[in-house]
């Protein structure tokens, strides 16, 4: 993915959860040096990985209401990343159950026709 996307995406959410400003302002600040021609082709593996970078920043480490912002935000992606992770093994049960089933009746309509 790329940083200054996630970075936007960050922002959105830290919004919506009711972020202090200089939460804002310290992704602000790492987002515009993402979007330079130098920083646009900076890349991350998700989200959470980018939470915990700015996790790391002075300005979180350095004031605890930044700090429990990003930890709230981390919090959130995980718990997004467990639901998708359910839903993805739900549906895949849910596929192997149906091709399971299909088989069994297609072995069952063969045996039937054998029969006959």
């Amino acid at each position: 993915m790329n940083v200054a996307e996630g970075l936007q995406r960050i922002k959105e959410q830290l919004e919506d959860n009711g972020a202090s400003p200089a939460t804002i302002q310290l992704v602000n600040g790492i987002l515009l040096r993402a979007k330079t021609p130098s920083g646009q082709q900076a890349t991350a593996k998700s989200m959470i990985e980018l939470a915990r970078m700015l996790q790391r920043t002075p300005a979180a480490t350095n004031d605890i209401k930044v700090y429990n912002d990003l930890l709230k935000l981390e919090e959130g992606l995980q718990a997004n990343a467990a639901a998708h992770r359910d839903r993805m093994a739900s549906e895949e049960r849910q596929a192997e159950a149906h091709a399971q089933n299909r088989s069994k009746k297609y072995y069952k309509e063969q045996k039937e026709k054998d029969k006959q």
